[in-house]
C-alpha cells in the first residue's frame, strides 16, 4: 500500500527547550499547523504526482521520470525536515500540558516525518531520494525472461499456480528472482541511507523508527510477532505437513523435509489457496468470462451496498487498473497498491487487475483503502492525521473485505456460485487457511526477522542470501530448489523490502485485527457463521466500518479497538476460525511424518 501522509509515533520526540508562555501557546501552534499543512500539502501532491508517474511510466534508459520525483520529494524533505520545523515543533511540544490531543498528535506527526527528511544533514536525505528512485525503476523496470522470452509478473503468477511441469515451473521461479541479483547493492546502500538518516534525531535505526509508530519498542514488536508464530505453529505444522505430502505425490517424488520453493503456488511462499480447488466454487472459471473492468465496479458496487458513497468519477479516470497493452513501450508497476495523493478527493489505485479469483480479492481489498481515505477525508480530521488508527489497521480494513468478498454466502448471493451448489465446507476452509494461516509465518518471522537484522543487527551484504534462506526454511519450512549463493538476493525480489521497508509486521497485524473485526460483525451484526457470511446491502456493517474509518489516527488505536469490538489484540479469534480445520488435518496427517520444529 502506497501513502503519502504522516504517521503518528506515541513516543514523543521532544527535546530540551524552554515551554513558551502557556497563555499564548494553543494559538499559536494553531497557526503554526495550519500553515505547516498548507505548505506539506502542495508540496507532497507534487510529490505524489512524481512518485505515480515513476511507478506507472518506466522507460528503458530514460531517467526523466525518477529525476523529476527526486527534485519533487526533495522539496518535501527540505520543508519536513527544516531545522526551523524540528525546533518549532519540540518547543511547542515542550508545552504539552497545555495543548489538545490534536494539537499534539500533529506535533508529532510532524516530527516523525522530520527525522525522515532531517535538513541537519540534507546530503543523507538528498542521496536517499535519489536511491529510492533508481531502486524503483530497477524493480519495476525489470524485464523478465522465461527461456529468453520476455513475460510479466502476471505470467510468472500464473504457471506457478496452474502448471504441472515441474521444470516449467522452476525455470518461472529462477526467472522471478533474478531481478534480486541487480537490486542488492541498492538495497545495502538503502539500508545505510534509511539508517543514518533516521538516526539525527534520535533512533538507534530505520527499523526502530519504524516500530515507533506503534508506540512500542523493537524487542515489544519481535515478541508480539513471535508470539502470533508460536501461536498460529501447530495449524501451521499441519498444514505444511499436508501440502508435502500433497506435492510430492503430485510431482512424483519423495516426502521432502522442507517444501521446494518451485512447488508452491507463489514466488515467495506466502499464499498456498490455489492448491485447493474446490468443487461447486470454481469463482476462477467464472470470473474467466469478466472483463477486468467489471471487477472493479463489482468491488465498488459492495462498498455501496454497505452505505459508502459511490467512487468519484477522477478514480477511474486517474488510476492505473489493468495490465499494460502489448506492445506498450513502457513498463509499470503490476504490484496493487491504493494511492491517497493529495490527502483530499484524489485516490486513485495502481493495480493490473485481471479476471480471475486473485485479483477479485484485490480489488476488494484495494478498494478498502479507498474507502478509507475517503472516510477520514473530513473537516474533522487534520490533514495531518489522514491515517488509519494505525499501519496495521488500513491493511485490516482491506483483508477484512476481500474475505468477505470470498465467502461463500456472500458470493451466492451475488450469483457467482450456485445458490444450490453443494460445496465442502472443510475444503473452503483449508483453502482459506493456505492463504491466512501460510501467510503468518512469512510475515511475522521470514519478512520481519530478516529485515530486523538488516536494519537492527548490521547483517553484512555478503550474508543477505544466506540469513534470508535461513529464516525461510526456520519459518517457513522452506528450501530453494538449487543453492542460491550470494550472487543472488532472493529478498529483493519482493516489493515491501525495497521500497515500503521495515514495517511487514504491518501486514501479520491486520490478519489478526480482521478475523477480530470479522468475528464481531458475524457475530454481533449479522448473526452468521463467520465461516459463511453475506456482508452484501448491510447498512449496519457500513456503519460499523465508518465509525472506525472516519476517526483516522485522531484516537489511540488500543482504544479505537477496544471501543469498537471490546477486545485487545488477540489471535484467538483466528484460531477459533480455524479450529474444525486443525481437527481435520490432524485426522488426514495421521501415520505422516512432521519436519517443523517449535518457534
Amino acid at each position: 500500500m502506497k501513502h503519502f501522509l504522516l504517521s503518528i509515533p506515541l513516543a514523543l520526540l521532544c527535546g530540551c527547550t524552554q515551554p513558551v508562555v502557556q497563555s499564548a501557546l494553543v494559538n499559536e501552534v494553531d497557526v503554526f499547523l495550519a500553515s505547516y499543512s498548507e505548505t506539506y500539502l502542495g508540496l507532497q501532491l507534487k510529490s505524489a504526482e512524481a512518485d505515480w508517474a515513476l511507478n506507472t511510466k518506466i522507460v528503458e534508459g530514460d531517467d526523466s521520470n525518477s529525476k523529476a520525483y527526486e527534485v519533487a520529494e526533495g522539496k518535501v524533505a527540505e520543508f519536513t525536515g527544516s531545522v526551523e520545523v524540528i525546533e518549532k515543533a519540540r518547543r511547542y511540544l515542550a508545552g504539552v500540558s497545555a495543548l489538545n490531543d490534536l494539537q499534539v498528535r500533529q506535533l508529532k506527526a510532524i516530527l516523525y516525518a522530520a527525522a525522515r527528511n532531517p535538513q541537519t544533514k540534507p546530503e543523507l536525505v538528498t542521496a536517499r531520494i535519489k536511491a529510492d528512485a533508481a531502486q524503483t525503476e530497477a524493480l519495476f523496470g525489470f524485464d523478465f525472461k522465461i527461456d529468453g522470452k520476455s513475460v510479466s509478473t502476471n505470467e510468472i503468477d500464473r504457471i506457478l499456480e496452474e502448471e504441472n511441469d515441474e521444470q516449467v515451473r522452476l525455470a518461472a521461479w529462477a526467472s522471478s528472482k533474478e531481478v534480486g541479483k541487480g537490486l542488492k547493492k541498492g538495497l545495502a546502500n538503502l539500508v545505510s541511507l534509511r539508517n543514518k538518516t533516521v538516526q539525527t534525531l534520535g533512533y538507534k535505526d530505520f527499523f526502530q523508527y519504524q516500530v515507533s509508530d506503534y508506540g512500542m519498542t523493537v524487542p515489544e514488536m519481535m515478541e508480539l510477532m513471535r508470539r502470533f508464530a508460536r501461536e498460529l505453529r501447530p495449524l501451521y505444522r499441519e498444514l505444511h505437513t499436508w501440502a508435502r505430502y500433497r506435492l510430492a505425490k503430485k510431482f512424483g517424488k519423495e516426502v521432502p523435509d522442507l517444501l521446494p520453493a518451485h512447488w508452491l503456488p507463489n514466488r515467495w511462499g506466502q499464499s498456498w489457496s490455489s492448491m485447493v480447488k474446490v468443487k461447486g466454487f470454481d469463482l476462477d472459471g467464472v470470473l474467466s468470462s469478466f472483463k477486468p473492468e467489471k471487477l472493479v465496479r463489482q468491488a465498488e458496487d459492495f462498498y455501496v451496498s454497505l452505505g459508502f458513497e459511490a467512487l468519484p468519477r477522477s478514480f477511474y479516470e486517474r488510476s492505473s487498473l489493468y495490465p499494460l497493452p502489448k506492445g506498450t513501450p513502457y513498463k509499470k508497476n503490476n504490484h496493487a497498491s491504493a494511492w491517497h495523493m493529495d490527502l483530499e478527493e484524489d485516490v486513485r489505485c495502481l493495480m493490473s487487475v485481471e479476471p480471475n479469483a486473485n485479483w477479485w480479492e484485490t480489488t476488494h481489498h484495494e478498494l478498502g483503502h479507498i474507502y478509507y481515505y475517503i472516510e477520514y477525508t473530513s473537516p474533522y480530521v487534520p490533514p495531518l492525521l489522514r491515517e488509519g488508527a494505525n499501519r496495521g489497521f488500513h491493511e485490516a480494513i482491506g483483508s477484512l473485505l476481500g474475505l468477505a468478498s470470498m465467502q461463500k454466502g456472500f458470493l451466492q448471493g451475488r450469483g457467482l456460485i450456485a445458490g444450490d451448489a453443494e460445496v465442502d465446507e472443510l475444503q473452503v476452509l483449508l483453502r482459506e487457511a493456505l492463504d491466512f494461516v501460510v501467510f503468518i509465518p512469512f510475515s511475522t518471522g521470514t519478512m520481519t526477522h530478516f529485515e530486523h537484522d538488516l536494519y537492527a543487527a548490521g547483517l553484512p551484504i555478503s550474508s543477505y542470501n544466506e540469513r534470508w534462506w535461513k529464516y525461510v526454511a526456520e519459518f517457513q519450512g522452506i528450501r530453494p530448489p538449487a543453492g542460491r549463493g550470494e550472487e543472488f538476493c532472493d529478498a529483493a525480489s519482493k516489493t515491501h523490502i525495497n521500497n515500503d521497508a521495515a514495517q511487514y509486521y504491518d501486514y501479520a497485524i491486520s490478519y489478526i485485527l480482521l478475523h477480530q473485526f470479522h468475528r464481531h460483525i458475524a457475530r454481533k451484526i449479522l448473526g452468521q457463521d463467520p465461516r459463511n457470511t453475506n456482508y452484501y446491502g448491510n447498512k449496519k456493517i457500513g456503519s460499523f466500518l465508518r465509525s472506525i474509518l472516519k476517526l483516522g489516527a485522531t484516537r489511540d488505536s488500543r482504544a479505537v479497538l477496544r471501543e469498537s469490538i471490546g477486545e485487545d489484540i488477540s489471535a484467538r479469534a483466528l484460531l477459533d476460525y480455524f479450529e474444525p480445520l486443525l481437527e481435520y488435518l490432524r485426522k488426514e496427517n495421521a501415520g505422516r511424518r512432521h519436519t517443523l520444529g517449535d518457534i
